[in-house]
């Protein structure tokens, strides 16, 4: 098990190799949601089920633009509402969430997104890292976001040993400094998107490859 003080310089290491194309990407991700309520925020991660980061913001927009309210999402017809989102995928799955979970938002909360992971988790479709991002970026609650790359990562450098994301969760808020809760996300995305490969990840330029156990590497590059 890492120390405290390994686990910080990891991810400090991680910060400033990072530093130009994360800034950049912060930025990018601030300016697009800084007006985002929480309803809009929630909407945009039932969006982004298995859909690209950039495709997510572009549909998310363009809904956001017809209706970004409950009321109004429930009184957008359903085949309105399947073809504004048809790209993002899963498209019929999704509207029938959006339209669930806004008439649960309504109907159990006065038109107000709940800010507690067990009444989101309540709403049709909102899973633990749903609920986790929804209270990290809408609410600004401290917790951990744990998507794949954040339960992936931590497993194969071997600051755990866990086998999905709730306990990936439980496990990091053990051993991760809470400093680091809320931005640990976006630089394990960044960092599993360009190095930290699901498959065949690059080792040889991986900058914290030292600090690594490689736990499950068969392969790599």
């Amino acid at each position: 098990m890492p120390t405290t003080q390994q686990i910080s310089k990891t991810i400090e290491l991680l910060k400033k190799t990072q530093h130009g194309v994360r800034k950049t990407t912060l930025n990018r991700e601030a300016k697009e949601t800084k007006n985002f309520t929480p309803y809009e925020t929630l909407i945009s991660c039932l969006l982004s089920l298995r859909a690209k980061d950039e495709t997510t913001e572009k549909i998310s927009a363009e809904l956001f633009k017809i209706a970004n309210t409950p009321k109004e999402i429930l009184k957008l017809p359903q085949k309105n509402l399947e073809k504004i989102i048809y790209s993002s995928g899963y498209y019929k799955n999704k509207a029938k969430a959006i339209k669930l979970a806004s008439e649960q938002i309504l109907k159990d909360y006065g038109g107000n997104v709940p800010n507690t992971k067990e009444e989101l988790m309540k709403l049709y479709g909102v899973g633990p890292k749903t609920a986790n991002i929804v209270l990290c970026f809408a609410f600004n609650k401290k917790v951990i976001p744990v998507d794949t790359h954040v339960n992936r990562i931590p497993n194969r450098l071997g600051w755990v040993k866990t086998k999905n994301p709730e306990q990936t969760e439980i496990e990091l808020m053990k051993i991760l400094p809470e400093k680091y809760w809320t931005e640990i996300n976006s630089i394990f995305i960044l960092f599993g998107k360009t190095i930290c490969l699901p498959v065949s990840p690059k080792c040889s330029q991986c900058p914290i490859r030292k600090y690594c156990k490689r736990v499950g590497v068969k392969k790599s590059r």
